[in-house]
This record gives structure tokens, sequence and C-alpha cells, in this order.
């Protein structure tokens, strides 16, 4: 790993709005052909490795999920050199066994949004990304192995699949049910197209989900609000930044491949000789191996 570069990212989801234990911080306005990230990129050393950190909704919370901007948020880090990406966010849960409190590594996801851009291509560049390992197995390893030696007391639960809908609003009782009977394991509002997206930037992806309540569906328990989820949240936080911390240094000893970081080679449908110098200029960061000058 070339340490003069940014080659691990780290998305925040609710509750996580800084990543301790950086030194020579420094806060980056990045702009991108897809307009401003959630917030400033925030860079600094954890022990040999740069990393980049944003927060997705905003360090003071104010977007929605529906209004992330996920392209700027995924092209800055590609642009500023990003190849291992750690996204963090909270889930409801769906199965009985997956209890508040507990961490999910997901890997697999169900879309449920409708409102959101969800690719980079179009306008003149044509490309088909496989999907169907939507998170890395390598880079999902590396955080369980976070986890067992960062916090042995969480209990986690390796695989399982996340159903993203498009929020704001929490699921009713029939969805939440309707998800059971699909065997997902947890509900969240963030996670897609931001998989989707890092895999067209051949960035490899895995997701951290802290599980913050058990939706609406449990008998036993009251529904979902928006005070227990960020209080469980913040109770896991401390734990995500020691996991985060670990897995980091893991990469860095032992790169992962990924299959992720060729996406790429088999997907682009449009010839190079086809492609016109603004789709060039707007996807430089992401196809230019492909098309050469």
């Amino acid at each position: 790993m070339n340490a003069n570069n940014i080659t691990v990212g780290i998305i925040g989801g609710s509750g996580l709005y800084q990543m301790d234990g950086l030194t020579d911080v420094e806060e980056i306005d990045v702009t991108t052909p897809f307009g401003s990230p959630s917030d400033r990129i925030v860079t600094g050393w954890l022990g040999s490795v740069r990393v980049a950190f944003v927060t997705r909704h905003g360090r003071h919370h104010t977007l929605l999920p529906s209004e992330v901007p996920y392209r700027a948020n995924i092209y800055a880090l590609k642009q500023l050199g990003v190849r291992y990406l750690l996204s963090v966010s909270a889930v409801g849960s769906l199965q009985e066994a997956m209890r508040p409190r507990d961490i999910v590594l997901p890997d697999q996801f169900i879309d449920r949004t409708c409102r959101r851009d969800s690719t980079f291509f179009g306008d003149g560049v044509i490309a088909h990304v496989a999907f169907a390992t939507p998170v890395c197995p390598a880079l999902s390893g590396v955080l369980a192995e976070a986890i067992r030696r960062a916090a042995p007391d969480v209990s986690v639960h390796v695989g399982g699949t996340y159903v993203c809908i498009e929020g704001p609003a929490f699921s009713t009782l029939a969805e939440s049910m309707l998800y059971r009977q699909w065997s997902a394991s947890v509900v969240g509002m963030t996670n897609v197209p931001e998989a989707k997206l890092a895999r067209e930037a051949e960035i490899a992806y895995a997701t951290l989900a802290l599980v913050t309540d058990y939706d609406c569906w449990h008998p036993s328990h009251e529904s979902v609000t928006v005070e227990m989820a960020i209080a469980n949240l913040q109770h896991n936080a401390s734990n995500a930044k020691r996991i985060l911390a670990h897995a980091i240094t893991l990469i860095a000893d032992e790169p992962p491949s990924s299959a992720a970081h060729d996406a790429l080679r088999t997907a682009l449908v449009t010839p190079p000789a086809a492609i016109g110098t603004a789709a060039r200029e707007r996807l430089a960061a992401i196809i230019g191996k492909y098309i050469g000058d």
C-alpha cells in the first residue's frame, strides 16, 4: 500500500460524524462532475495509513437518505485514490437473533428505493457491472476479524440481506412482515445506491450495520423511534470506531484482493472511440484506465 495515497475510505452514517484517532487532520473541498459531497472530506493518518472520511448525512445531519449525494461521495473518494470503502450505517433488525446493539455484516441487498441516481453511466457511456456479490467478501472478512479483535464482547452476524428502503418514514407493519417473509436480515435507508456506485467505481465495499431496533414487527418490542435508534447507535459508536481502526490496520498489513478492483474490465459496452469528450471528462476517474487519452 502506497502511504502517499488515500486508499481507505470511510462513510459514516447516523451517529458517526467523525473518525477519532486521526493525526495531521485536514478538511478538503472536493469537486466532482456530480456535484459536491455530503460534507468536506476529512483526511488524516491512522498509524501509517492515510484515510478519507465523509459523513453521509452531513456533520449536522441535514440530509435525508434520499438527499444524500451518493454519486458525488463515491466519485470524490475515487478521485482521492480510495480502493477500499468501509460503510457504517444504522439498521433495524428483521430477525429475532439479530438484537439491538448487535452488528451485522450484510453480503446481499434488496433495493426498494425509487428516487435516487444509482449509476455514473448514461449520457454517452454504457456499462453493466456484475453485482451478484455486492459486498467484497475479503473486505467483509477484514471487518469480521477486526470485530473479533477490537470488540470481542459484541455479537456479530456475518452475512445476511439488507433491505434498503426510500424513507424517511420507517416501514409499515405490513412491509416489515413482508421483508421477513423474504428472509431479509436488516432494513436500512442508505446502502443502496452506495454499494452499486462503489462497484462501478471499482472500489471494494463492505458495510458495518449497527442494529438499533427491531423495526416494527416484533410483538414484544415497541416500534422503532428516532430516540431509540440514536440511543442504541451512540452505544455502538465507540465500538464502531475501534473496529474501523483495527480494520484499517489489517488492510494496511495485507491489502485484500478484490474482484471489485476490475469490475469495469468486461462491463463497458460503449467502444472507446465512440465516447465523446464530455463523457470522457465526466468519468475520467472511473474509466480513464480503459479508454486511454
